[in-house]
């Protein structure tokens, strides 16, 4: 089978990752599962033409990079079909791959069951909003539903920058420049420092990786653009003492101050088996108060969990009412429900198992 032809198979079938590993067959990820697509396994030369195929649909690829780096990152568009996000690496001496497809059109933040108290974020003008949650769980596509509403709505100078680029964005009402990393940026601190001079209203982080990115990323918020990012983390709380954490020990009061001005919202989201088939995402968001504020300035998020389960009527909610909600829903198993929660004596006790 062609490249071509697995990428077509891929998208008809819902996959959401596509897997080419030399010794296993060709293996493609549905709704959380990853099963064999047959039973033929792959050899070391079918991985490298596979991936020597996959490279000549990259306008500026070269396979050179993974057999000298060991591992590469890039995005490739084919008309009519989709786009992939690909990282090629090697394994045993043998090349290999994991593609994440990526549909043309984005989809409606109501299919996605994003909340609306999400969406309402487009409306800033200013400030940082992270959106955070392990790998997989949907975060690039709930910003660039963000991004959306924002581009459909308000005329502004929107700057993305990604590793790679997953949707493409057209410009509506607003002007979108979108970069990405080593084909247009050499890395998220330089592009994010060259973006404060671009004069923009927006800008979208992929993800705020090193110390430099995320200390630009709040200077950038402090100086009036609205920033959005993400974090591999699970709960404001958590978020916020990771973002704590990167500083120095000396330097982190300073960061607690000026995080407590600039933070507009944490979202954390997670994609949980669903009883009738596929996933369905639970969402924790925090919507900055004065009284989270105060937390943040004062060393106090561990209290974070409190304020935002007694501020529903603000539009929050903790992950672990929004886990309970599904369950009751009859849309998650109580397993699952006790699982993904973040306290899972108490959520046991909620579901009696």
């Amino acid at each position: 089978m062609s490249m071509i032809n697995i990428l077509n198979d891929a998208m008809q079938k819902n996959a959401s990752d596509i897997y080419i590993v030399a010794g296993s067959p060709i293996c493609y990820k549905v709704m959380g599962n990853i099963y064999n697509i047959d039973d033929n396994k792959l050899t070391h030369i079918d991985t490298a033409k596979l991936i020597t195929e996959l490279y000549s649909y990259f306008e500026n690829g070269n396979i050179n990079r993974v057999n000298y780096d060991g591992d590469d990152d890039f995005s490739i568009s084919i008309p009519e079909l989709g786009r992939f996000r690909c990282n090629t690496y090697k394994q045993r001496g043998s090349l290999a791959a994991v593609l994440r497809t990526v549909k043309f059109e984005l989809p409606d933040f109501k299919d996605l069951m994003i909340p609306e108290s999400v969406m309402k974020f487009s409306d800033l003008k200013k400030g940082l909003v992270l959106v955070t949650g392990p790998a997989g769980s949907g975060k690039s596509t709930t910003l660039a539903s963000i991004i959306d509403r924002i581009n459909d709505n308000y005329h502004k100078h929107i700057i993305t920058i990604e590793d790679p680029i997953e949707y493409i964005h057209r410009h509506k009402k607003s002007i979108v420049s979108q970069r990405e990393i080593e084909l247009d940026t050499k890395n998220y601190s330089k592009a994010l420092r060259a973006a404060l001079r671009q004069s923009p209203d927006v800008v979208l982080l992929g993800e705020m990786r090193d110390f430099e990115t995320i200390q630009t990323a709040i200077t950038a918020a402090e100086t009036g653009q609205l920033v959005l990012s993400t974090l591999h983390t699970i709960g404001a709380a958590k978020t916020i003492d990771r973002i704590i954490d990167v500083f120095p020990s000396q330097g982190q009061q300073q960061v607690r101050i000026q995080l407590s001005m600039v933070l507009q919202a944490v979202v954390s989201q997670q994609l949980i088996p669903c009883i009738q088939g596929g996933l369905v995402p639970a969402f924790e968001i925090m919507i900055c108060n004065s009284a989270i504020r105060n937390m943040i300035r004062e060393s106090k998020v561990h209290m974070m969990d409190n304020t935002i389960y007694g501020s529903s009527e603000e539009g929050m909610i903790t992950m672990d009412e929004s886990i309970i909600n599904l369950y009751k829903e009859g849309k998650i198993t109580g397993k699952n429900a006790v699982f993904y929660a973040t306290n899972k004596d108490t959520m046991l006790k909620k579901v009696q198992l």
